[in-house]
């Protein structure tokens, strides 16, 4: 068996499994704080979490990586309105992720699809793993205070892959508040468990609808749904996101500018939640270099 390994070439790949697994660990190594972004089922808005926190943690002066593992679709380059592309780096075979701004850097399928942004991937299990390893071990990241990783919805071969890959990784589930979408959040929560992946806690997006005309709250979607699944589950309730006009005209447009917009109250929120994030990632830092 060993000689018709040896002739089929499997020394080899082993070998460069084992290369990459060490390139992967050194890479991890630099990265103080790593953030799945993921949700039960699509449309909750995960991805616009994950690029607005990516953005927001890189305005207050951190070091951020965004990477894009959705590789069916992927919306992270849209939502950011990403130009730039991705370089060869100052070693054979790796590269340099996407520049966005002075703090963030971003890696994502869709810079490396050439012009034909439309062009599906159909991809097995397989190619789609050995891709989110390259992301890690060929792409030279700075040294980052965080990475976030956005998922493709459910618990399929992306999530399992970053769970496997980056074993300290900290899931962050997002949600709407109907019961359709909470069924799907507890299968996620379900895998984290699974898996051994802390989870950080539960956003409950597109939470309530300002009337623009009388200032009334409308709950198009139900109210409470994530505050009270979180609950349920013993985990933290990050908090909710409004839903406000600007923020679908800014994602069309590829722009981030709600983040600076006086008055908006969705800006509020979400700044709430980066604190408790923050807040929540360094005391478990602390926690642990104490009981070290």
């Amino acid at each position: 068996m060993a000689e018709e390994g040896k002739s089929c070439g499997m020394p080899a790949f082993d070998d460069e499994h084992k290369k990459q697994d060490m390139e992967i660990k050194e890479r991890l190594g630099h990265i103080r704080h790593k953030i799945l972004v993921m949700s039960g089922k699509g449309g909750v808005g995960k991805s616009s979490v994950a690029a607005y926190l990516a953005v927001a943690l890189a305005k207050r002066g951190y070091k951020v990586g965004l990477m894009d593992v959705d590789l069916h679709g992927p919306s992270i380059p849209r939502l950011l309105g990403l130009k730039g592309s991705i370089l060869p780096g100052s070693k054979q075979g790796k590269a340099k992720p996407v520049h966005y701004s002075e703090n963030l850097d971003v890696i994502s399928i869709e810079p490396l699809m050439g012009d034909d942004k439309d062009r599906a991937t159909i991809w097995r299990g397989p190619l789609k793993i050995g891709v989110i390893r390259q992301f890690i071990a060929d792409i030279e990241w700075e040294d980052l205070d965080y990475l976030i990783i956005d998922s493709p919805p459910g618990t399929g071969d992306e999530p399992l892959t970053v769970a496997q890959t980056i074993p300290d990784a900290k899931a962050l589930i997002v949600t709407t508040p109907q019961e359709i979408s909470l069924a799907d959040v507890r299968k996620s929560i379900n895998f984290c468990r699974t898996v051994n992946m802390e989870i950080l806690g539960i956003v409950e997006n597109m939470s309530g609808f300002k009337c623009p005309h009388c200032g009334e709250i409308i709950e198009l979607f139900k109210a409470h749904g994530g505050m009270l699944t979180a609950k349920e589950q013993g985990l933290r309730f990050l908090g909710s996101l409004p839903i406000e006009i600007d923020v679908v005209e800014n994602g069309d447009a590829g722009k981030m500018d709600i983040l600076e917009k006086d008055g908006s109250a969705f800006r509020e929120a979400f700044s709430q939640i980066v604190d408790r994030i923050v807040e929540a990632l360094e005391e478990k830092r602390e926690t642990t270099r104490s009981a070290q």
